[in-house]
């Protein structure tokens, strides 16, 4: 039996401000929404020709931010060109942490980001 990964869903406070940071910090793209009225509004995100998806869950009425945990639970993506790619997380005003982990050729490879409500994003270089 097979069990391919298709979402992973984060709560969200502001659902334009956090759909907004996916779409300019690393591309994604909508692929679709559902809204509840009155309930909650589900937008789901993808990479370019990437099928799994983020779902944001944006609950209505909510006035208590998440608590993310201590877990340090998060999701990465890649980039070709991870110099770049922090640079332009830090001219974005993103806050990226400092790029860590040393290769086999002595650089590092991966560093992280958090989005508007403190979810992780690792972003690595191929």
């Amino acid at each position: 039996m097979n069990y391919p990964m298709i979402h992973i869903c984060f709560r969200v406070m502001d659902l334009e401000a956090s759909s907004a940071f996916y779409q300019l910090a690393l591309g994604f793209e909508i692929s679709r929404r559902k809204d509840f009225p009155g309930d909650f509004t589900l937008l789901y995100l993808r990479a370019p020709g990437n099928p799994f998806e983020l779902e944001l869950t944006y609950n209505y009425g909510r006035q208590e931010r998440y608590q993310i945990g201590n877990g340090f639970s998060h999701f990465a993506v890649q980039c070709d060109d991870l110099e770049a790619s922090h640079r332009r997380h830090q001219e974005l005003g993103f806050q990226p942490e400092a790029i860590k982990g040393l290769g086999k050729d002595g650089k590092g490879h991966f560093y992280f980001l958090r989005d508007p409500d403190g979810y992780f994003i690792e972003v690595i270089g191929r």
